[in-house]
């Protein structure tokens, strides 16, 4: 393996947490191959996080010492698990679901305030995520505070990489979902016919799904729909306020919405990063490296990567979808992509229905998110309503 690159990276400096978009693309330019003590090898370019997506053999998901159903497998495993997940995901289940995720939008939207300033990651955006995924899952409201206290825990403990508070907010996490398998468990034949009870009868070849894969499989998907699907909603809402003549076109043409929202979330990334391991030697970005390497995907960067979307910051409806890497690439492509493109798509069409107008509050700037999270923990939006909903 060559030598650590110099110079090296501080992923949770104060220049980087400070703008960490605009950090990526700097590394990116100068040493698209780093290295930091806190997130060993980092990918920045489109070229090489794409070569690994692809090249699952040498790169392999299994990174953690816990379990993580499918994420942190490799075929046949992956395979095997992947069959059961993705028709949770299916064209039919999303249409089916699209009523009561519209409903909560619109609900929602109607709390902003009638004319004024709010602030729209508390308003909106973390409710919004909290009550879809819970909708989803069949999950009570009981649990939206409990979930959104925990998931600032575990921002902040993977951020200090503190090992005993990570382990601790996942025990907590943990606890959560087998409280809610054990009331489906109990209730038998009376079970609520949500996705959750529905885990409980999927089976591995001639088995049951055991409870700690089950805890996993729900807990891979409520920790990355939690987090990016509020990020997502803050990103794209101060995208189109800064941009009056964009919210316009999207409200006479709803159907330029999911391009429109992809392109905005390949700009600026909901999700910074994701990980692997070699598996055996292998030379990418032009160093060597031995079996045994952590690797750090760098989504933020690879989407805007200039040698494959030229300008990184112009906004365009006709780029080829293939080269945006929002949900991934290869076998590990995100499998909730269509639940999140719905959620979304629906969020900004009644938010673009319910608001005339939606703008920044001069003055007030938008406080960025800082590693795991992206986008904004603040955002300030001035809101001007529409007298009635078509």
């Amino acid at each position: 393996m060559d030598k650590k690159p110099h110079p090296e990276w501080d992923p949770r400096s104060a220049t980087v947490l400070k703008d960490q978009i605009a950090a990526y693309d700097g590394i990116r330019r100068c040493c698209p191959v780093a290295h930091s003590e806190y997130l060993n090898w980092s990918l920045f370019r489109h070229e090489d996080v794409m070569r690994v997506l692809l090249d699952h053999q040498t790169f392999s998901s299994a990174v953690s010492s816990h379990p993580s159903v499918p994420n942190g497998m490799d075929p046949p495993q992956h395979t095997t698990y992947r069959r059961i997940i993705e028709p949770y995901f299916s064209a039919e289940r999303m249409a089916a679901f699209e009523p009561a995720c519209r409903a909560i939008a619109g609900i929602l939207v109607d709390s902003l305030p009638q004319d004024g300033e709010t602030e729209l990651m508390s308003a909106l955006a973390e409710d919004y995520a909290l009550q879809v995924q819970s909708a989803f899952l069949g999950w009570p409201a009981e649990l939206h505070e409990p979930l959104r206290r925990w998931t600032r825990k575990n921002h902040e403990a993977t951020l200090a990489r503190d090992r005993a508070a990570m382990e601790e907010v996942a025990f907590e996490f943990d606890g959560y979902i087998r409280e809610l398998l054990a009331v489906r468990r109990n209730a038998g034949t009376d079970a609520p016919t949500d996705l959750t009870t529905r885990l409980l009868r999927e089976r591995v070849g001639d088995r049951f799904l055991n409870e700690d894969e089950i805890v996993s499989i729900l807990r891979n998907w409520t920790v990355g729909e939690l987090s990016t699907i509020s990020a997502s909603v803050g990103i794209i809402a101060h995208y189109l306020a800064g941009r009056p003549a964009l919210q316009q076109q999207l409200r006479e043409d709803e159907s330029l919405l999911p391009t429109a929202i992809d392109e905005i979330l390949r700009l600026h990334a909901p999700l910074i990063s994701n990980r692997r391991i070699t598996t055996q030697p292998v030379e990418i970005g032009g160093r060597r490296f031995g079996a045994g390497e952590r690797m750090t995907l760098m989504w933020a960067s690879a989407n805007r990567d200039e040698s494959v979307f030229g300008d990184p910051d112009e906004f365009r409806l006709d780029r080829d979808p293939s080269k945006n890497l929002l949900y991934g690439a290869g076998i590990h492509v995100c499998p909730g992509a269509p639940l999140a493109r719905l959620e979304l798509r629906i969020l900004a069409e009644e938010l673009l229905r319910r608001v005339r107008r939606f703008a920044p509050v001069p003055g007030k700037e938008p406080v960025n998110a800082t590693y795991p999270a992206s986008g904004f923990t603040s955002l300030p939006l001035w809101i001007e309503r529409v007298a009635s909903v078509r």
